[in-house]
Parts: C-alpha cells; sequence; structure tokens
C-alpha cells in the first residue's frame, strides 16, 4: 500500500478530514428531508452504525427550511446536497448545515455561485464540488467525445477554479463514475494537479451484493493507491449497508484499527456443521464491538486453528461438535447445539480481557 498522499484539512463540523486525520465513512439519507422526525430517526440509526457525517437532498425550498430543525437534534454533522438553485444553498447555510456539496457550474451565474461562496466563507463552511459523470458539462463532452478520466478533471479543475477566483479554498472535491477503472484513473490523474482532500466512492454501483463488489474494487484500489479522505459506498439499499460496508473496507486494508473482525471460511463436502447459520449468527453478534479482535468461524479442522491461527479466538466445526481456540490452542469442545451460546461466552471474555488492558 502507498503512503497516503498529502492533503490540505478541513473540518465538517466538528469532523476533521484530511490526510492528517483518519478516513471518514458517510452516507446519505433516503427519506424525505421534509420531514424533520423521520430524516433524524435514520440519522439516529446510521450514527449508530458508526458513521460519521450525513448527507441530505434538498429539493425544494421546504426541505432547505427543515434542516434547521434536522441540525439541531442530529449526532452529526450535516451536509446539504444542492443542484441547480443557488437560493436553496443559501438558505441551507441559514439553516446551519456544516457542508454543502454542489457543482459550481450547475448552480447558475457566476454572481449567484459569488453569493453562495460568500455565505459559506463567513459561516467557515466547507463545499464539497460534486464532479458526475453524467452531468460533464456539455463542451467537454464535445471535446472528448463523451465521458472521460480527463474530462471529469477538467470539469473539477474548471470548479475548483470558480471558487478559487473568490478566494475560496475549504475544499473536498469527489470525482464519481460508475466505470471503476475510469473512476480510478480520474483520480489518479487530479491527485498530480491538486492537493484538497477527495471523497470517493463508485456511483450508481448498484444493488446489495453486486454494488459491494463493484464498490470494493474501486474504492479500495483508490485507498490501496493513497487517495481517498472520505467514501460512501453508494448502494441500492438500507443506508445502514453502506456503512457497513464502508467501515468493511477500511478495516480490510488496515486503515482502521478498532472494531471485530470476522474471517471464515468458504464451505466444502468436510463441513458437517451448519456452518452458514453459525458465521451469520457470530457476524451479527461482533457488529457492536470496539475491542479490535480478530474472530474466526471455520467449517472443519483441516482450517481450524492451524489455518486461523492468528485469529484471537475461533471455532472450527467437527461432526455435529466443534473446537474452540484461542490463539490456535484449543480450549474447548461444544456440541453444535451448544456452540454459539458457548462461543458468545468466549468472546466476552476476551473483550473483558481487551477493556482491561486498556
Amino acid at each position: 500500500m502507498k503512503m497516503r498522499r498529502n492533503t490540505k484539512s478541513i473540518w465538517v463540523g466538528n469532523v476533521p478530514i484530511g490526510s492528517d486525520y483518519p478516513i471518514v465513512v458517510q452516507s446519505m439519507t433516503n427519506t424525505d428531508t421534509r420531514d424533520i422526525e423521520a430524516s433524524l430517526t435514520q440519522i439516529r440509526e446510521l450514527w449508530q452504525q458508526g458513521c460519521q457525517i450525513i448527507r441530505l437532498a434538498v429539493v425544494d425550498e421546504a426541505a432547505a427550511m427543515a434542516l434547521a430543525g434536522i441540525k439541531a437534534k442530529s449526532p452529526i454533522p450535516l451536509i446539504a446536497d444542492i443542484h441547480f438553485d443557488y437560493r436553496l444553498a443559501l438558505l441551507a447555510l441559514k439553516a446551519g448545515v456544516d457542508g454543502l456539496r454542489i457543482n459550481p457550474g450547475n448552480i447558475g451565474s457566476k454572481e449567484k455561485i459569488r453569493a453562495v461562496v460568500l455565505e459559506a466563507k463567513s459561516r467557515q463552511v466547507p463545499i464539497r464540488i460534486g464532479v458526475n459523470g453524467g452531468s460533464l458539462e456539455k463542451d467537454i463532452l464535445k471535446k472528448n467525445a463523451g465521458v472521460t478520466s480527463e474530462g471529469l478533471v477538467e470539469s473539477g479543475l474548471r470548479h475548483i477554479e470558480i471558487l478559487e477566483d473568490f478566494g475560496f479554498d475549504n475544499i473536498k472535491i469527489s470525482l464519481k463514475i460508475s466505470n471503476v477503472p475510469m473512476m480510478i484513473n480520474a483520480y489518479e490523474l487530479l491527485a498530480k494537479e491538486v492537493d484538497y482532500p477527495f471523497h470517493i466512492g463508485v456511483t450508481e454501483a448498484g444493488t446489495l451484493k453486486k454494488g459491494l463488489v463493484k464498490s470494493s474494487v474501486g474504492i479500495g484500489a483508490l485507498l490501496n493507491e493513497g487517495l481517498g479522505d472520505t467514501l460512501r459506498v453508494s448502494l441500492t439499499s438500507d443506508p445502514k449497508e453502506e456503512i457497513t460496508a464502508g467501515f468493511t473496507i477500511l478495516k480490510t486494508l488496515g486503515l482502521k484499527k478498532t472494531g471485530a473482525e470476522l474471517i471464515s471460511c468458504p464451505t466444502c463436502g468436510r463441513t458437517e456443521i451448519d456452518l452458514i447459520g453459525l458465521a451469520a449468527e457470530v457476524e451479527a453478534y461482533i457488529e457492536k464491538i470496539d475491542a479490535p479482535i480478530t474472530v474466526a468461524v471455520m467449517g472443519c479442522p483441516v482450517n481450524g486453528p492451524g489455518e486461523a491461527r492468528e485469529a484471537d479466538i475461533g471455532i472450527a466445526g467437527g461432526k455435529r461438535q466443534g473446537l474452540i481456540f484461542k490463539k490456535g490452542q484449543i480450549i474447548g469442545k461444544v456440541k453444535e447445539a451448544e456452540l454459539f451460546s458457548a462461543f458468545k461466552i468466549e468472546i466476552d471474555k476476551l473483550v473483558e480481557e481487551f477493556e482491561e488492558e486498556k
């Protein structure tokens, strides 16, 4: 893995973003922003899942006006997602949002952009320039005969220049497209031009299963190159899945050290317990654990204490029974029906040990 790219630092509310700080995982509500209580309920659920920043669609004046009520009770910073109408950006800023996501080029004349920038500057609110392959400027599309990595970068640099011309540099930027190789190349090119923080993600990635694969490949490749300071895994699914996926990607790359991690083997003809069901139960149980432990669920003695010896604790299935092991050493043999309950007890003991060592 390459060293992380050096960037400027910005603050979205009380959350710092940039290379001096951990990578931030965020999501977006799918509630009607005008429904304050529904939006707050979902924000709290996402926060409990680990979400650090939340973005809300601002579709009209009523949605912009609702932001103040949401902001007053939100446990995490709010970003207002604005398209086309600069007045909504101004209303969102006056409502107290912690960040804006706009395309400066699609919210009107330079005077309108200037009004938004000056208001954001006076409130020390950052702006994310969100370049999207589906809404590139017509002249850029014509010049490049369609959407290209170079075109995405050109659009991003054009929008950055607009803000910088007004003396504004409290910026982060994203270049999003569903074509993963093109997206990766675009960020690589932009990294050579600017030192603003990057928000990364694969837009329109798809439904849960295929979207997870596509996002993991794209986001993981960028992070492995040291690119990315905040991320969203965009899925056509419950937003809570986006948070779980985001942190799993970070853990897989060794970029997040807290929280339990599950490793489990694929099933095969040697498996003689309900490995799939057991792994699902264990995964759900350890989801809320903050201690940096590795938990293994293995299907048979072949893939048991040996292959998973580096796990802090684990199970190796047998014939309607299983072995519980700790750091490769067997500490008990349990019947299949009692495996999960016995394993939970050992996991809890291990977590207590970690807490005592703090």
